[in-house]
């Protein structure tokens, strides 16, 4: 019995080189995020003629996308992650980048693409600089601590912020038609984008609460144990 439970903890543990590529990967996302935060952050100190997309443009694309590595780990085991989960909470940042903020001027134009920029960067650098140092051996208190409280207002920040983009391109979507196609056509085939962006939109209103305060159940599970020793 003792050997088959530990054959099963062998098999669990991951490589060395997917050790390393884990950490590559969360260092380099943590500096991306970084860098898309300086931009934000530089773009409303410095007088610029560019617009606030325009200067994020490429820095949100290529990182955020790079976050559906993540589903990916998590699908191949190399993480222990629920995949579904995980490919949930990607997807919906995934429409607002690719899905709304690439085809719309309307959403590039709301202060909601501010709002989400911020909670977005700010969340992924404590984030993925925690992911860091767990791979490397330990993780700072400071860390741990940012990382189990700074959601209490980065994400409602953040969720307003995706709402807001997808309301304003969802009305630019209706104007203009884009990507929605009715009958008759070839393909026999009916879509709707902006029925699609509102319906992104209202499964906010059953998960937000969930996620929140299934949050606030972790954060008393990784700092309560601090408060007790204390």
């Amino acid at each position: 019995m003792s050997q088959k439970s530990g054959n099963k903890k062998k098999e669990k543990e991951p490589s060395m080189i997917t050790h390393l590529y884990l950490i590559a990967y969360n260092v380099v996302q943590t500096f991306g995020w970084s860098y898309l935060l300086y931009q934000l952050s530089t773009y409303y100190l410095t007088p610029s003629t560019k617009s606030l997309y325009e200067t994020v443009k490429w820095s949100v694309i290529i990182f955020q996308n790079a976050a559906v590595l993540e589903v990916v780990h998590a699908f191949t085991g190399m993480v222990r992650s629920n995949p579904i989960i995980t490919a949930a909470q990607i997807a919906s940042r995934v429409v607002v980048v690719c899905g709304v903020l690439m085809v719309t001027q309307a959403a590039r134009d709301t202060i909601g693409l501010p709002m989400a920029l911020l909670a977005w960067s700010v969340t992924e650098i404590i984030r993925y600089s925690t992911y860091a140092f767990t791979l490397l051996g330990g993780v700072p208190y400071f860390l741990k601590w940012l990382r189990y409280s700074t959601f209490i207002v980065l994400y409602p920040i953040g969720v307003t912020g995706e709402q807001l983009c997808m309301y304003a391109a969802q009305r630019e979507v209706a104007e203009k038609q884009l990507f929605s196609y009715s009958l008759p056509n070839s393909m026999n085939f009916i879509f709707n984008y902006q029925y699609f962006l509102i319906l992104v939109m209202l499964t906010y209103i059953p998960f937000f609460p969930k996620l929140y305060l299934h949050m606030f159940s972790q954060r008393r599970k990784a700092l309560g144990d601090e408060k007790k020793v204390k």
